[in-house]
């Protein structure tokens, strides 16, 4: 992938008025709504699958770095590929009326959900932790339509509670229904996640989707190299195989790529809609937490799958 033929088009993206287009092309012709609705949803669907990794990467690194120092790095590492691709494909500097969206990008998914779940992680396992994004859809689609103007039909919404209801249900359970310390954490990760998402996803209609994230990762730049600074003077490092394997993954995988694909998908398709794609993420995260961490799954995953892909199907149609 290079920056030039992974960037999308300069024009808007998924705003145009479906009546103007001619009537083969909205039957899903080459161009039209359907086969851009269906790349967009593929592309989120790729996001949603590298950020199922986060919280078991996350585990990992941990085994090597203090939170602290483990978000410091990450961040750093992202945006050093980030500046890499930018430098690389020549890209000017956004727009003044692009910065504050940009802020908010990087305020909510490259400091403060990365900060505040790793700190949660101290405390709390992965399948715990997956509470959070399990409630993570309906939050955005609630900030997404306070922000957007946007106003998702009453099945939309339904069948959002309802996934919502039966992510959060399985993941209590796996859990042992147990609020820990870390809970504060993952209710503030939420809110600060679900905007920039909503922000991310706005922006993406008149930038490339690469270029959000590898802006938002370039504005937090200065604050990444303090905190690197300060988090390895302060915490002790031990590498360690998984460690490096964990910061690998989630600078590179989470951070950068799977941030890409998400904010590209989800100019395709709409924030509300992409964001119910992240119903399946919770059971991807505990499928990845039994391969990698060894943690015990139960029985009951298979039903809450099922559940889980049916509530995402009557939202891709809503």
């Amino acid at each position: 992938m290079t920056a030039q033929n992974s960037a999308t088009p300069d024009t808007a993206i998924a705003v145009e008025d479906p009546a103007h287009r001619a009537p083969q092309e909205r039957r899903s012709g080459r161009g039209g709504l359907g086969s851009r609705a269906t790349g967009g949803t593929a592309l989120a669907g790729l996001g949603v699958i590298a950020f199922s990794l986060t919280f078991p990467a996350t585990a990992w690194g941990l085994e090597s770095f203090g939170p602290w120092s483990f978000v410091a790095v990450r961040s750093l590492l992202a945006a050093l590929i980030a500046g890499a691709f930018l430098l690389a494909g020549r890209v000017p500097l956004p727009a003044r009326a692009h910065w504050a969206g940009l802020a908010v990008v990087a305020a909510g998914v490259v400091v403060g959900f990365p900060l505040l779940t790793t700190l949660a992680l101290t405390t709390s396992t992965t399948s715990h932790a997956a509470v959070v994004v399990g409630l993570l859809p309906l939050t955005t689609a609630a900030v997404s339509a306070l922000r957007t103007g946007a106003r998702p039909s009453r099945r939309f919404w339904g069948a959002a509670v309802a996934g919502a209801a039966v992510v959060l249900g399985f993941t209590l359970t796996q859990s042992g229904g147990a609020l820990s310390a870390g809970d504060g954490y993952l209710f503030g990760a939420l809110l600060v996640c679900a905007a920039g998402y909503t922000e991310g996803g706005r922006l993406a209609r008149t930038l490339p989707g690469w270029q959000v994230i590898g802006w938002a990762l370039v504005l937090c730049l200065p604050l990444s190299l303090a905190g690197f600074a300060l988090g390895l003077a302060y915490e002790p490092v031990h590498l360690g195989g998984h460690g490096v394997a964990g910061l690998l993954w989630a600078a590179a995988g989470s951070t950068f790529l799977g941030l890409y694909v998400w904010y590209r998908g989800m100019a395709e398709i709409g924030a509300p809609r992409a964001s119910q794609l992240q119903l399946a993420q919770p059971l991807l995260t505990l499928l990845w937490s039994v391969a990698l961490l060894g943690e015990q799954l139960s029985p009951a995953a298979p039903v809450a799958a099922c559940a889980v892909l049916v509530c995402i199907a009557v939202t891709q149609r809503a």
